[in-house]
């Protein structure tokens, strides 16, 4: 893994160069002018896997120099140092997504050993999560011809009771198993199938092939509850909640252990009559409806009030390391308060740390998703996550207190 470092200040530079040898990152380039590693960039923007940058320097702040990343295109992991407050290093985070840049952290100075090992150990992780991601999309007939060819596939990942650490349901995943290119992730296929009116079809081959997972697993024992993600396409065509309703009878699974996960960015229309109509009518059916990636919408009340979920997920840009960052568990207390008071399931998704799995397990949160927890599986592999899981969730609810039975995690039970 060959790293950039940039700071104006040389100590500080050649001080961080020698803690990253001493965790055995030695193939190390300096740059104490961000100018100077905006042109090494230009040039080679392949030729570093990790950048380290200073967020205060005089002639090119850290700023301008993400702004830099993103017109290049970037596609490296960033990280960034710097002594400022923990809201401007937030609001530095949120400007690296708008970017599309792969941010793993952020490291106060001094730099901690502990926390840059952490750090790095995040880049190794993405690296080989998802081998598909940043690779040029498919073209729209391919993706079909994988929906109707019977070529997607579901992962799995399990979704357990904060208080008593029981595996109570799963998130269904979709993948491609592409004949030449092997396990293809969503992130070259969704966008395509959105764009060119495939997601009806993409999420009826989720959906049913979820419904009989979930039949299978209770067959041998595991009685869980089923997350699907769905589109705007679906909640525009009014027959949907009995596409739902045939799909459940022919997997003879129960409609209320299926929830329906609805993104809030992408969820109301002009005209929302429509899905208004299909989201009350899955409701009256025992269909859960959770509000996806809570939070990073533009009317996430308004569309509390008016649609009937009963789920609010909060999105892993929140939950992310809210153990250390008061303004995130500002917000995240503030929305287990307002999903408990109005008697909705909190689910928190993007759980990385233990730090975080006790923060929420201690502020009442329901429900934990996450790579802490387990990373998406097929359904095959399940049972067997499930027998560690057990061994491990025991020690994980004995080490710190859940809330207690009369406060927030019962009021949303």
């Amino acid at each position: 893994m060959k790293t950039l470092l940039i700071d104006d200040d040389d100590f500080a530079l050649k001080l961080l160069q020698r803690q990253m040898q001493n965790v055995g990152h030695g193939d190390v380039s300096l740059c104490v002018r961000a100018r100077d590693a905006v042109d090494l960039l230009e040039a080679q923007p392949e030729a570093f896997d990790l950048v380290f940058c200073d967020l205060q320097m005089p002639d090119m702040d850290g700023v301008e120099f993400m702004r830099h990343l993103g017109r290049i295109g970037y596609r490296g992991g960033l990280v960034l140092v710097s002594g400022e407050d923990g809201r401007i290093l937030q609001t530095a985070r949120r400007l690296a997504q708008a970017h599309q840049i792969d941010l793993l952290g952020t490291l106060h100075q001094p730099v901690s050993i502990d926390r840059l090992r952490k750090v790095l150990a995040r880049r190794a992780t993405q690296r080989g999560a998802a081998p598909g991601t940043g690779q040029v999309a498919f073209p729209p007939a391919d993706i079909a011809a994988a929906i109707t060819g019977g070529q997607l596939v579901n992962h799995y990942q399990p979704q357990v009771d904060l208080r008593t650490g029981a595996l109570v349901g799963v998130e269904a995943l979709v993948r491609w198993q592409h004949p030449q290119a092997g396990l293809v992730y969503p992130d070259r296929f969704i966008g395509v199938a959105e764009e060119h009116d495939l997601m009806d079809g993409l999420t009826r081959a989720v959906l049913a092939a979820g419904l009989r997972q979930a039949q299978q697993w209770r067959e041998a024992g595991l009685d869980l509850q089923l997350a699907v993600n769905i589109s705007m396409d679906n909640l525009a065509a009014l027959n949907f909640p009995e596409v739902v309703v045939g799909l459940a009878c022919e997997a003879d699974v129960a409609l209320n252990r299926l929830v329906l996960e609805v993104t809030e960015s992408r969820l109301m229309t002009q005209d929302t009559r429509v899905p208004l109509d299909i989201v009350t009518r899955l409701r009256l059916k025992g269909v859960g409806l959770s509000i996806d990636d809570f939070g990073t919408g533009h009317s996430s009340l308004a569309q509390l009030r008016d649609m009937p979920f009963d789920e609010i997920k909060l999105d892993r840009s929140f939950v992310h390391g809210v153990a250390a960052d008061a303004s995130l568990a500002a917000i995240v207390q503030g929305t287990l308060t307002m999903a408990h008071q109005l008697g909705m399931k909190s689910v928190a998704e993007g759980i990385e740390e233990q730090a975080d799995w006790d923060f929420l397990r201690a502020h009442g949160c329901d429900v934990a998703q996450g790579y802490f927890i387990a990373r998406p599986m097929p359904g095959a592999a399940l049972p067997t996550w499930y027998a560690d899981w057990q061994r491990r969730a025991g020690t994980l609810v004995q080490g710190l207190p859940a809330a207690s039975e009369d406060g927030m995690a019962e009021a949303g039970a």
